[in-house]
């Protein structure tokens, strides 16, 4: 997304972004981290196939919509905010907050990370770093990420694929709790009373 007039309407570039100035290359250990946090382990408990086509369903219209419905009627397409350059840098700023959450939320998980709802052998329950105020943050990073790519976007089917977006994520996380109930019992329970499913209790409470 390149942040001007023109940005807004399209996703297919970014802006430039310098290179990093630290060179990890020769840290075995930084190395050696990122691959254990993107391990995972083996599965005890898993979903049905039913349960998972219960929300991929969802969230593939609304993947659809995002970025491959092209040729829907002229409604689908009519832009809602002004195109200007700070519209096209908000995109970008709230597209990159949310890939950086997302990204930050998985490295914590670490092994006990899965794409479907299951239950992991050692299973633990994480309650560091995001998941100390929310207990799906990656779900956070990718709303928040699409709100900022709809934002670019600027056409009514970006605004109704949020809307599934969060209705999907939304079916699988309570599959997700239900699983974690049976696992954990009362320490979830102490867990869901003190964090926000999406967003952080407080800001949810001012809201």
């Amino acid at each position: 997304m390149e942040p001007s007039p023109g940005a807004s309407r399209t996703l297919t570039s970014c802006p430039p972004h310098p290179s990093p100035s630290a060179d990890i290359s020769g840290s075995p250990g930084t190395w050696s981290g990122i691959a254990w946090a993107f391990q995972s382990k083996k599965t005890r408990q898993r979903e049905s196939i039913s349960s998972r086509l219960s929300y991929t369903f969802i969230l593939g219209v609304a993947v659809w919509l995002l970025f491959f419905a092209r040729r829907l009627g002229p409604w689908w397409h009519r832009h809602i905010f002004p195109a200007t350059a700070a519209t096209g840098w908000a995109a970008v700023a709230i597209t990159a907050l949310g890939f950086a959450l997302t990204l930050w939320a998985r490295f914590i998980l670490g092994s006990n990370w899965s794409g479907n709802v299951t239950i992991k052998v050692g299973h633990e329950l994480i309650r560091t770093g995001p998941y100390r105020f929310v207990r799906h943050p990656i779900y956070t990073g990718i709303i928040v990420a699409a709100a900022g790519t709809t934002l670019a976007l600027d056409q009514t089917r970006g605004f109704v694929a949020l809307v599934l977006l969060w209705l999907g994520l939304t079916v699988k996380r309570l599959k997700e709790e239900q699983f974690m109930r049976q696992t954990f019992g009362a320490q979830y329970l102490d867990y869901s009373r003190t964090t926000g499913a999406i967003f952080p209790t407080r800001l949810r409470r001012n809201s």
